[in-house]
């Protein structure tokens, strides 16, 4: 479930209609990982899939799931309406911190390999992870946290918009692979293949 709550804190959001319904939704391009949620969830509410229109853009699937209790859940660890500006970590036990981080690192993450000093004979290959949000107190937080537990070194910078980054080097990032990719994650499968592979194949260039 830490996982979901981290992301649903990167691609979720709550909705009321005009009937008073409460609504917890997330919506990706993954319709496999989403299924995956909806199983921890025990849930059988359908997943609904939008059609893209252009060829250079995804499906969408959502899955929406009405609870005034789950929402009202949500809203006292700050998850509101309004989330997208005020967004903190809430309090998740260090037990669990590793699956948040994680769900929110597949919601609003991204893991990148390239090279330094082309020009040279034996280019230099690095690796960056990089957190994004509009809420800097969430990224402070999330730095705050993942210090807490031995990753350090993360740098949290102000991007071009409205919008900041807390961005990881190469040490960081391996140590945020270890602390990520426990065995908590192989058991339950809720990651996505293609960011972890990103890691390790980074990894296996460096034996």
């Amino acid at each position: 479930m830490s996982y979901v709550l981290g992301f649903f804190a990167a691609d979720g959001y709550i909705t009321v209609n005009k009937r008073g319904g409460q609504f917890w939704c997330i919506q990706i391009t993954d319709g496999i990982l989403l299924k995956e949620i909806r199983r921890v969830l025990n849930s059988d509410h359908k997943i609904s899939e939008r059609i893209s229109e252009k060829p250079n853009e995804k499906n969408l699937y959502r899955l929406q799931i009405g609870s005034i209790e789950m929402c009202d859940d949500l809203r006292k660890l700050g998850f509101d309406e309004r989330k997208t500006k005020n967004l903190s970590v809430p309090n998740v036990p260090n037990k669990y911190l590793a699956d948040f981080v994680r769900g929110y690192f597949d919601g609003d993450g991204h893991v990148w390999v390239g090279e330094l000093n082309k020009e040279r004979k034996t280019p230099h290959i690095v690796i960056q992870t990089v957190f994004t949000s509009c809420s800097q107190i969430f990224l402070y937080s999330l730095k705050m946290s993942l210090e807490y537990s031995g990753i350090c070194n993360g740098r949290l910078v102000k991007g071009k918009g409205n919008f900041y980054r807390l961005v990881f080097s190469v040490n960081g990032t391996l140590n945020l692979y270890k602390f990520m990719y426990n065995s908590s994650c192989i058991k339950n499968k809720l990651f996505l293949k293609r960011k972890k592979v990103i890691f390790e194949k980074f990894i296996k260039m460096r034996l």
